[in-house]
């Protein structure tokens, strides 16, 4: 029989055991590790979280990463301040996300690092500068701020304490703020690697053309330039530098690019459209592989270096009417030609629309395999899908996305044509075949969107089907039709399949 002092130990035991099943193994790990996690929530959790125990309070202090992007002002209260200050409040905590990131700020352990910090706020020239001067004086990694001022017709001055940071390896700041000389900030980010400014006001300083160079970044990878207000020469040459990024840069007049590792450029709306002065390009990038070049004005003067590399390219330019000068004409086909090893290319419409009006004539796209071709597809632009076609001898794919203006008129299929053996646009691309041959030798996929069985249309994909003889496929979405477009469709359709077609595997599906 069980004694009474046996039963004792073992409900002690038992007690024991339950008490190691609940230890908090969580407080034992490491604080990178606890860290990491704590990241993955927002910084009002993880401020809460510091009352749970001494532990929790020191990872609060020392928490690295501080994104308060994810801070909702409004929810902000006064009771949350002893997760803060650790019951010993020495103000109340205002509703603003700015009072609850100066309250961190103040209970931070002096010796520990900030490897990010994000805001967005609305503040002070005085407050602005403080935390970013307090952030480098906690070697600071990363700035991610986008701020704007009290004042609203006001602007910062750029934080001149981040130029001379041995920390600071990304810097992005959107804020309208002023560029300080070249000569302040030149020889001062010599660690960082990744560089982003939005809403730069340079008025006094229209040029930047020996700011960005090998001895002001020797390290930066990434640089993104956007809506720099007032900037008209700009030349880049980091010899790190690997992603351009620039957007917005309205009034820029001459543009110079030379990096011998740049893999990613990217051109958003530049260059001024009409100027007194001429507007010039010059990219010098031997390893670059992808680029896009869109909404952007044709410069007076361009200057292309081959690009051996080029994967994927996207092109949208345009030429004003009163400007279209014999010498954009020839910049146009300057940046053309020198795309000519690219495999892949997307081409906008007003692209298009220039190489229907101007017959240019560019070197053609020998390693190019898939196209995609954005037109109205009216009669005034077959002759420049012609040149494309004829200058892609090896394409393998062509995707043509058509757009639709009901102010411009198109001549449907009706049942003249349907009369016809064949209609007024057959005819055009049949007298095309032979400067065609390579290209029809050599087309496999074709997919039309947009297709609302026009005239235009209707031709091309009848002769790509009579004469693609390694034709696999033809895709033709078609989108939603009323009864009467349904019954014109179908009579289409028949008529298409109603002829031999030069590819034994050719497929063709509507959608």
């Amino acid at each position: 029989m069980e004694t009474r002092s046996a039963k004792r130990k073992k409900m002690a035991q038992i007690v024991l055991n339950d008490a190691k099943v609940t230890t908090d193994r969580i407080s034992d790990l490491p604080d990178a590790v606890l860290h990491q996690i704590l990241f993955l929530l927002p910084i009002k959790c993880v401020a809460q979280m510091s009352i749970l125990s001494k532990r929790w309070r020191h990872l609060w202090c020392t928490f690295p990463d501080l994104d308060f992007r994810t801070l909702d002002p409004f929810q902000i209260s006064s009771k949350y301040l002893k997760f803060l200050e650790f019951e010993n409040p020495r103000q109340p905590l205002g509703s603003s996300r700015m009072d609850f990131i100066t309250q961190v700020f103040s209970v931070r352990d002096k010796h520990s690092d900030i490897r990010v910090l994000c805001f967005r706020a609305r503040l002070s020239f005085s407050r602005f500068n403080g935390l970013i001067r307090r952030a480098i004086r906690h070697n600071v990694r990363e700035l991610d701020i986008e701020a704007s001022t009290v004042c609203t017709d006001d602007y910062f001055n750029f934080p001149r304490c981040v130029i001379g940071s041995e920390s600071l390896r990304v810097l992005k700041l959107r804020s309208g703020f002023r560029l300080p000389p070249s000569s302040v900030m030149r020889h001062g980010f010599q660690s960082l690697k990744t560089l982003s400014l939005s809403f730069v006001i340079l008025n006094n300083q229209p040029s930047l053309t020996d700011l960005f160079s090998e001895s002001s970044f020797p390290l930066l990878q990434t640089l993104h330039l956007d809506a720099f207000s007032g900037l008209k020469y700009l030349r880049v040459g980091c010899r790190a530098l690997v992603d351009l990024n620039l957007e917005k840069c309205y009034e820029l007049e001459g543009l110079d690019i030379s990096c011998a590792k740049l893999e990613r450029m990217r051109l958003v709306n530049c260059f001024v459209p009409y100027s007194e002065e001429k507007s010039w390009v010059k990219i010098n990038a031997p390893m670059l592989e992808h680029l896009c070049w869109q909404h952007n004005a044709v410069t007076d003067m361009a200057m292309f270096e081959p690009w051996n590399l080029l994967h994927e390219v996207t092109v949208g330019f345009f030429i004003l009417t009163r400007d279209n000068s014999q010498n954009k004409l020839q910049s146009a086909v300057e940046l053309l030609s020198g795309l000519s090893r690219v495999h892949s290319l997307s081409l906008e419409r007003q692209t298009i629309e220039i190489l229907s009006n101007n017959h240019l004539l560019f070197q053609p796209f020998y390693d190019l395999k898939h196209l995609e071709l954005q037109t109205g597809f009216n009669k005034s632009n077959v002759q420049g899908l012609t040149c494309l076609f004829r200058s892609s001898p090896t394409l393998n794919t062509l995707i043509l996305k058509i757009i639709h203006e009901y102010r411009i008129e198109r001549k449907e299929w009706n049942r003249d044509l349907w009369d016809m053996n064949i209609s007024e646009g057959e005819q055009y691309w049949e007298s095309e075949i032979r400067t065609l041959e390579s290209f029809l030798q050599h087309l496999k996929v074709v997919k039309i969107h947009g297709f609302l069985d026009y005239e235009n249309e209707v031709a091309l994909a009848k002769f790509l089907l009579k004469h693609g003889k390694s034709l696999e496929e033809m895709v033709l979405h078609t989108g939603h039709c009323n009864a009467r477009d349904t019954l014109r469709r179908q009579k289409i359709r028949s008529q298409m399949v109603g002829f031999s077609w030069a590819s034994s595997n050719a497929k063709v599906a509507f959608q």
